[in-house]
């Protein structure tokens, strides 16, 4: 399931440069708030308004029979430290994409030059070893595991829990990357918007007739590339895998077929959505969806037009990202770079472990008789 580009293209001739900003180093969260949900929530309407909240308000903004989608994906200890069996020298690899089995990854070696076709790579004598049985061109190797026992169990013990390369310092508690309801092994970063929820604060809004769907794809590290391309149009979108079960799916078609709102909680889980509409109804969301898995390579940037989502949690993103550009085209460039400029006048934290934006693109009634405004 590869989408490269969005179907409607407005904007095929936009600079990546459109996507920069400047942002003082000091903003950028290198330790996650105490308390997930008293994270700092920006909330933003589809006319620009914005609302200066706590994550604990969401409820507030969300109405029963809506839908709300979440990532159960976990990050697992991708970063692995070993040696060349040849001559001893250190090698770091570092974990992106299972492919057919577990022995079979797509991954990063450092340093890359060490680590040619047939390289042999020993991260733990008598337990697991690696080896290199392709080069990409992109850099990326395929390695295959020898080992004996299960596979997951020995990256648990052996890996290292792999940070965004902007954060510096060791996590205190290392489950504060991972979400509360991760439970599906398989990512090499955590789908942050998700970061911010508890478990009593999920129950509420379950309680308020909410509907919670899971799914999962699991997140590699090119979610943190910047687009290097000097037209966004040109830029070569990762693939990543996901999985869309039955149960996400009637609750997702629930929520649509009765004029309720699905919420997507992070660009991972609006990418599943749109991929999945795309490869089963070109069109407008007409039908229910379907279960599906695969790979996604899907790219969205302003000109795509959303099938399924109606609203997205998400973090303050990189500039020049894909992420960045995503939400661009759910609320549109100018307005996202306005709202990341007051975010920034009013001290928000920003990337993986800082604050959280709620994105309303649509107006409801709620909206019309609420009285927004930037405060």
């Amino acid at each position: 399931m590869q989408h490269p580009e969005p179907i409607i293209v407005e904007d095929a001739d936009m600079q990546t440069s459109s996507y920069r900003y400047d942002l003082p180093e000091a903003l950028i969260a290198s330790q996650p708030e105490k308390i997930r949900d008293a994270s700092r929530l920006l909330v933003m309407h589809g006319d620009g308004a914005l609302e200066h909240r706590v994550f604990l308000d969401l409820p507030k903004y969300l109405e029963p029979g809506d839908c709300l989608v979440i990532n159960d994906t976990r990050v697992i200890p991708a970063r692995l430290y070993g040696h060349r069996a040849q001559t001893g020298g250190r090698v770091e690899i570092l974990l992106l994409r299972q492919l057919e089995s577990d022995e079979t990854w797509q991954v990063l070696v450092k340093p890359g030059k060490n680590a040619r076709l047939g390289e042999h790579v020993v991260i733990s004598d008598n337990e697991l070893e690696a080896r290199v049985i392709d080069v990409n061109t992109d850099g990326t190797r395929i390695v295959k595991f020898e080992y004996d026992g299960d596979f997951m169990a020995l990256i648990e013990r052996l890996g290292e829990m792999p940070l965004p390369p902007y954060i510096h310092e060791k996590l205190k508690d290392s489950e504060r990357y991972q979400t509360v309801y991760s439970r599906i092994p398989g990512s090499a970063a955590a789908p942050t918007a998700g970061l911010h929820f508890t478990e009593p604060l999920l129950q509420k809004i379950s309680d308020m007739g909410i509907n919670i769907a899971r799914l999962t794809l699991h997140v590699g590290l090119g979610t943190f590339l910047p687009v290097k391309e000097e037209r966004v149009a040109d830029h070569n979108m990762h693939s990543e895998f996901f999985f869309f079960d039955d149960v996400a799916a009637q609750a997702v078609n629930m929520a649509k077929q009765s004029g309720h709102r699905v919420v997507a909680v992070g660009t991972t889980s609006c990418r599943v959505l749109e991929s999945v509409a795309l490869e089963q109804h070109f069109g407008d969301y007409a039908s229910p969806l379907q279960p599906a898995s695969g790979n996604t390579q899907l790219y969205i940037y302003p000109g795509f037009r959303f099938r399924v989502v109606d609203a997205m949690i998400t973090n303050f993103h990189l500039p020049e990202s894909t992420l960045l550009m995503l939400v661009s085209a759910l609320m549109g460039r100018e307005k996202i770079l306005a709202a990341y400029e007051e975010a920034i006048k009013r001290q928000y934290r920003f990337y993986s472990l800082g604050d959280a934006m709620l994105l309303l693109p649509h107006l409801t009634e709620s909206d019309r008789h609420s009285g927004k405004c930037i405060t």
